[in-house]
């Protein structure tokens, strides 16, 4: 009895002892003098209360210091502050600075990760990585050869890996993770090599795996409950993760999860995106290939899904599903709801009741979108929540070989990764757009581990009989599905956008601009130009009572492959090359971190 009493306080301890490591962490969060997670809190609002900085002295701005990162591919995702101290991260591969802010950036430590170059080439979009996570006193690095990592955030030293993929099937990672309670939540990419998308659960003390969820499959690999498991509003049923597909095309279905998750606390739910189905030729995947395209919220502990919704059911035009779910509680009809805002790549901008999952808003969030007409949004239809798809604008209708024009938006999306931003103060969200159509040609391809399973062609370029750019920054009102102000930009923003209580929000452009602009208004307050391209996240921070502006530039990801990879085929990049070709006039390649603030 003493020995069982002496265990059952050993578990009580170490219990505690997660449940303080994830208060710890919430706590860094709510200190608004850091920036101690990559989406600024687990809502993913990307929202400061710092004011030092407004939008009456922003255009004072100065550079204050600078860090070269030593790596010249796209640097996406955004440094980390936790107390006195910066984390930042590179592209493959993938090292890891620490340095200190009290002695002018000298660097505390670094972690440089051996990794085989020969995981370069099955990484679809570049070589980028999303950031890196604190929790518990560590640093959490997901590589792109899917080991992850945690370091001590003092020291630098591995306390613990493990290898989440296998990159000589294709899969790879390019995403940050996500702490949890006593978890670290982690996705992972390849759906270009046939990977079947999954979500798994590491213990953040020890890196042993608690659970995975994959994307399709049985119930008991989905982690889904046929009778309790909800798509608006109804029972999945059983082998939802198999019946809508063919054969056993599911083992091979696409679906990964590398884009950004969210949790909110009091629901005990985790929310994040599936990626496109593969291959990208529709015609050989006949049906609606769930869960492909789906928004999934998950219980944390478990991994157990509680409620789902597919976008895109049969995607034929690679919308992967991954953006952030962006969490907020905001009155509509009257009425205070827990929400989640989800700016789609296929064009359309969701506002869901993120408890139970009921489908509230679904709206074009660039008028360019041409694919559908619209969702159905009448419960008692039995196309609820599906989109209507234009016929002229079907890859599968027009058939393989046969090359679809003018569908908008392109594969990489009205939004890729880059991440939006909501500021309470205004009520709206701010996010970067890419307005950009395609031409896509599916053909029949066969599938070999570790090879390349997309089966299309595509050819990008600007939306006809618009602004005449290739992107936008916009302020979208979720609750009426419409846009309030917008910026057209020569390429599309990649950068992801931060929103202060100064009234300023920030996000950076492909030719390398920083950028602030009035909240209100969209005016332009400031800009900048860093060395290279932005295609990371504005963050902020304060420290010895000043407040800092930090970007990441380095131009690369999908959009800038070409530059990034060296690669002039237009046809290269999944199609990307032909439609930035122009990119190169304005910036070339670098890897620097770029500190602004106000002159004292």
């Amino acid at each position: 009895m003493k020995r069982l009493t002496l265990m059952t306080s050993g578990v009580a301890l170490f219990a505690a002892s997660m449940a303080m490591a994830n208060d710890d962490l919430m706590a860094q969060m709510d200190n608004a003098s850091q920036w101690a997670i990559q989406t600024g809190d687990y809502s993913n609002q990307r929202y400061s209360e710092l004011d030092m900085i407004n939008k009456d002295n922003v255009g004072d701005l100065q550079v204050a210091w600078t860090f070269s990162t030593g790596v010249l591919r796209g640097h996406e995702g955004s440094p980390l502050v936790v107390g006195d101290t910066m984390f930042v991260h590179t592209p493959f591969p993938n090292i890891v600075y620490a340095l200190d802010l009290n002695e002018q950036g000298k660097i505390k430590w670094r972690y440089e990760p051996k990794q085989d170059p020969n995981v370069i080439p099955v990484m679809c979009c570049d070589t980028v990585n999303r950031g890196v996570a604190y929790a518990d006193g560590k640093i959490f690095l997901h590589q792109a050869d899917t080991k992850v990592v945690a370091l001590d955030a003092e020291t630098g030293e591995v306390l613990w890996e493990a290898m989440n993929g296998d990159a000589s099937k294709g899969e790879t990672n390019t995403a940050t993770v996500l702490p949890v309670k006593d978890k670290v939540i982690v996705g992972i990419s390849g759906g270009e090599f046939g990977v079947r998308g999954h979500v798994t659960a590491y213990n953040m003390e020890t890196g042993e795996q608690e659970w995975r969820a994959y994307s399709m499959g049985p119930d008991s690999d989905i982690l889904m409950d046929p009778e309790n498991t909800t798509h608006l509003g109804k029972p999945v049923g059983a082998d939802s993760g198999t019946n809508t597909w063919e054969g056993d095309q599911w083992m091979i279905g696409g679906g990964t999860t590398w884009g950004w998750y969210s949790y909110d606390p009091e629901a005990d739910l985790i929310y994040y995106g599936t990626g496109n189905p593969s291959t990208w030729n529709p015609a050989q995947r006949p049906g609606d290939n769930r869960w492909s395209m789906t928004i999934m919220a998950r219980d944390p502990d478990d991994g157990m899904a509680k409620w789902v919704y597919q976008m895109t059911p049969h995607d034929e035009w690679d919308f992967d599903g991954v953006n952030e779910m962006i969490l907020t509680d905001q009155e509509m009809d009257g009425e205070m709801r827990k929400l989640l805002t989800h700016f789609d790549r296929n064009g359309l901008a969701y506002t869901l009741d993120r408890i139970t999952g009921e489908l509230l808003v679904a709206e074009k969030y660039d008028p360019a979108v041409n694919w559908t007409t619209g969702v159905d949004m009448d419960p008692e239809s039995e196309t609820y929540g599906r989109p209507a798809v234009v016929a002229e604008y079907s890859t599968e209708q027009n058939g393989e070989d046969v090359n679809s024009t003018g569908i908008c938006p392109a594969a990489l999306g009205t939004k890729d990764q880059q991440p939006a931003s909501f500021s309470p103060k205004t009520g709206l969200f701010y996010v970067p757009t890419n307005h950009v159509c395609m031409d896509y040609e599916p053909f029949r391809v066969s599938y070999t581990a570790g090879q390349p399973y997309v089966g299309a062609t595509l050819a990008m370029y600007p939306a006809p009989d618009s602004h005449g750019g290739m992107g936008n920054f916009i302020a979208w009102d979720n609750l009426a599905g419409e846009i309030k102000w917008s910026i057209p930009e020569q390429f599309s923003v990649w950068s992801g956008a931060l929103a202060t209580a100064g009234d300023v929000v920030f996000y950076g452009t492909l030719e390398g601009y920083l950028k602030a602009v009035d909240s209100e208004t969209g005016d332009e307050l400031y800009k900048f130009k860093t060395p290279s391209g932005i295609i990371g996240n504005v963050m902020t921070y304060e420290h010895d009572g000043k407040q800092y502006i930090g970007i990441l530039s380095g131009v690369g990801g999908w959009a800038g492959i070409g530059l990034a990879a060296g690669l002039t085929n237009p046809n290269d990049g999944l199609g990307a090359v032909g439609g930035y070709s122009a990119l190169s006039d304005y910036t070339a390649l670098g890897g620097q971190l770029t500190v602004f603030a106000l002159p004292d």
